[in-house]
């Protein structure tokens, strides 16, 4: 399970790197900066925080499946809720209302924060390897 979604977030992670290196690339370019913050959550939670847990992964055997996995979803959910809601609330591409991008970006945020705890409590519930010693 664990080398998985060790691969599924490194993949993710490049993806993110890809998205987040293109933006700021363009804001260079263009000189607008509007989208400064959404580019700088892509590249840290998008690009790190998936390519450190996808790591985390590599390394380490969990002792719950079930755990991996909701932290896996939950990280993914939270990432692209987060990213998406943040473009949805500091540039409204498509005019939503304030209050739907609000809560878009509320959600997103929060499932992004309940995806860190899961990974603090995934790094206690890990099985001793002969690669790594706990």
């Amino acid at each position: 399970m664990e080398q998985k979604w060790s691969l599924r977030l490194i993949r993710l992670a490049a993806i993110f790197g890809l998205i987040g290196t293109y933006l700021g690339s363009h804001m260079a370019g263009s000189g607008g900066y509007e989208y400064r913050p959404i580019h700088a959550h892509i590249l840290l939670v998008g690009w790190l925080s998936m390519f450190a847990w996808g790591i985390f992964y590599r390394v380490f055997q969990v002792k719950s499946a079930k755990l991996v996995m909701a932290h896996g979803w939950s990280a993914i959910i939270g990432v692209v809720g987060l990213i998406v809601g943040m473009l949805f609330y500091n540039v409204n591409p498509f005019h939503f209302g304030h209050t739907f991008t609000l809560i878009f970006f509320i959600v997103g945020g929060t499932t992004l924060l309940i995806s860190f705890a899961l990974f603090i409590v995934v790094t206690f519930m890990v099985r001793p390897s002969k690669k790594t010693s706990v």
